[in-house]
């Protein structure tokens, strides 16, 4: 197989871990972080956590994706996507793991199709092609 060349690479760097502080190369983002009910995300409420960030790209791709393929199969309706991110307990080795929920809502389309486009919404987007195998991703059609 031969290596493509990007069509273009985001950077972010992370310091101190979930107790530290993230930012993009460009400089567009730039966050405190602080896990949920520590006494550094009461000292710093607009901290995020990398579960935020992580549902932010996931929810933004996902819809991306949902209207990508919406646009090739000529189906127009407006999409609203909320990725739930959970921080689990991982028995088998005694750390920790993430979970997706996708939320899809759909304005102006059929329940029935909107499940159809979900689901190859599902194998085009390239977060779910990256989280396949790996973690635990429910898709919900919400009305």
């Amino acid at each position: 197989m031969t290596k493509q060349e990007p069509l273009f690479t985001s950077s972010a760097t992370a310091v101190g871990g979930r107790h530290g502080r993230v930012e993009t190369a460009n400089g567009n983002i730039k966050m405190d972080l602080a896990m949920p009910g520590t006494p550094r995300a009461k000292e710093l409420p607009n901290a995020t956590n990398p579960e935020q960030l992580f549902a932010c790209g996931y929810s933004a791709c996902f819809d991306g994706a949902l209207q990508n393929i919406a646009r090739r199969e000529r189906v127009k309706f407006d999409s609203e996507v909320t990725a739930n991110v959970s921080f689990l307990n991982d028995e088998e080795d005694q750390g920790f793991k993430i979970a997706v929920t996708l939320q899809v809502k759909g304005h102006g389309i059929e329940k029935g199709k909107l499940e159809d486009l979900v689901q190859k919404a599902h194998e085009f987007c390239p977060y779910s092609k990256a989280t396949r195998g790996n973690i635990d991703v429910t898709l919900e059609v919400v009305e």
